[in-house]
């Protein structure tokens, strides 16, 4: 079998949670994406909503035998050598369906071919096959270290993400918060709190009512400890979208390797950027005379690669109103630009 080589790496990646206007929620997860000649290999699947078998919640044990299982260390998971690259965000059955490959080795190079969508034993290749992805092959020295170093002591394997919320009145979000897969922690202040317990989370998150001083006093604290973090100040209470904004924050892959990129809320209408195609939703949210909340579905559909503009109703950026954009892997949040 003869392949050009193609670069092999990885890059945090997460599956964004979120919660519906109806109570409905979906799951955030964390995982390590595969990073093919510079690009996420999950780019190359426009709609997809699914998650690599290395993600941080699952078990250590499990985690170390997934890693194991991509070196080809242990046995394939599924028949025929197959190993799943993506599955369901929400469980870890192939029924839901899973995006699965041959992995081989050739000589010391490792070689990823056949890729195919699969939800039962083994996939019809013809019918269900990715026939213009792969084959790729990896040095095989670049391949081992990259999987590798994610078994090291130091690899956050088995990290929950975790907030700190400060300031009354958030137990709302806090429940929100928890319900998608996020850790949540309510406090006052953090006057007294030991640098070892601050560095525990991944963002911190500001009460509409807290004031300047307070936030000041917080950010002091984490900068004591040496501890960088986003802080994030509400934009409205508006639970949703809320959740959005701590999404947003704890989204850890780089720039350059994200799908959304750009999001500008005025005049009317969204510019969004997306490095890739995807399906984009935005939901634009506002208060009304009264501070009440209100959530609008404003575009739903699949973007091709570049900038767009699209237009808003009226009556949904009505007053002090905010967009929220979403992909699969990524949230951008912005308040209407006046």
């Amino acid at each position: 079998m003869s392949a050009e080589y193609a670069t092999f790496g990885l890059a945090p990646a997460m599956r964004a949670g979120e919660v519906l206007a109806n109570g409905d929620f979906q799951v955030h997860r964390d995982f390590v994406d595969f990073v093919v000649d510079g690009r996420p290999l999950l780019f190359r699947l426009s709609d997809l909503d699914a998650v690599s078998p290395l993600a941080s919640d699952v078990p250590p044990a499990i985690f170390t035998a997934q890693v194991r299982g991509l070196l080809l260390e242990a046995d394939a998971p599924l028949s025929d050598g197959r190993h799943v690259i993506y599955g369901c965000p929400e469980c870890e059955g192939i029924e839901c369906g899973a995006v699965t490959a041959l992995i081989e080795r050739e000589d010391d190079d490792y070689v990823w071919r056949d890729f195919a969508w699969q939800t039962g034993e083994r996939p019809d290749l013809e019918r269900n096959g990715y026939h213009g992805m792969g084959p790729f092959r990896f040095h095989g020295t670049e391949y081992r270290a990259a999987l590798n170093s994610l078994l090291d002591a130091d690899a956050d394997a088995g990290h929950r993400p975790r907030v700190l919320l400060i300031g009354p009145r958030v137990a709302l979000l806090a429940a929100a918060l928890r319900a998608i897969g996020i850790g949540a922690d309510i406090a006052r202040d953090t006057t007294g709190v030991p640098a070892g317990e601050l560095r525990v989370y991944g963002a911190v998150v500001y009460g509409p009512s807290v004031g300047a001083a307070e936030r000041a006093a917080v950010r002091e604290a984490f900068d004591a400890a040496a501890i960088e973090v986003p802080h994030v100040e509400g934009l409205a209470p508006i639970v949703p979208l809320l959740v959005a904004q701590v999404e947003h924050a704890l989204d850890r892959g780089p720039l350059e390797l994200r799908r959304l990129t750009r999001l500008v809320a005025a005049d009317g209408e969204a510019g969004i950027e997306v490095t890739s195609t995807c399906r984009v939703r935005l939901t634009a949210y506002r208060l009304d005379r009264l501070g009440r909340g209100h959530a609008h579905d404003v575009f739903d559909g699949v973007l091709e690669t570049g900038r767009h503009r699209i237009p808003l109703e009226a009556r949904a950026v009505k007053g002090a109103s905010f967009v929220v954009a979403r992909t699969s892997g990524g949230v951008l949040v912005e308040a209407m630009a006046r």
